[in-house]
C-alpha cells in the first residue's frame, strides 16, 4: 500500500512533479490516506485561494483511496516512533510523527517529497514521487 503524505498530494492537486503520472499507475485500492494528511489537507483547503476547487479535488481524492483512520495501534507506534527519534536526538514534528507511524501500522510505504525528515524513522520505506 502506498500511503500519501500531504505533500504528495499537493504536488498532485497542482499537476507538479510525477505524482499523477505514479498514480495513475496504482488501483485505488492501493493507495492511503492517512486521517492526519486528511485535517492537514481540510487546513489547506480553507487557506486556498481557489477553496471551491481545492475542496472537489480532495472530495475526489478522499472518495477514491482508502482512508486510515488513527486509532490504537497509529497511536502505539506513534509512541514507539517519537521515543526512537528523541532517544537519538532526530525528532521529527509531531504531525509527521503520527503520518510516519500511520504508514509503518499499516505496513505501507510512504510518499512523500520530505524525504530529509522521513528517512530517520526506523524501519519507514519511503518513494518520493516528485
Amino acid at each position: 500500500m502506498y500511503v500519501l503524505d500531504t505533500n504528495s498530494v499537493v504536488f498532485f492537486f497542482k499537476g507538479e512533479g510525477r505524482v499523477a503520472e505514479r498514480l495513475l499507475e496504482r488501483k485505488p485500492a492501493e493507495v492511503a490516506l492517512p486521517a492526519i494528511v486528511l485535517y492537514e489537507l481540510e487546513v489547506g483547503v480553507l487557506r486556498s485561494k481557489a477553496p471551491a476547487r481545492r475542496r472537489g479535488q480532495l472530495d475526489t481524492l478522499a472518495g477514491a483511496v482508502v482512508v486510515i483512520p488513527f486509532g490504537r495501534a497509529e497511536a502505539l507506534m506513534a509512541d514507539r516512533v517519537r521515543s526512537a527519534l528523541e532517544g537519538s536526538g532526530q525528532a521529527i514534528g509531531p504531525l509527521d510523527t503520527l503520518i510516519a507511524a500511520t504508514a509503518l501500522a499499516a505496513r505501507g510505504t510512504l510518499v512523500t517529497h520530505n524525504t530529509r525528515e522521513f528517512r530517520r524513522v526506523p524501519g519507514l520505506r519511503i518513494e518520493d514521487w516528485y
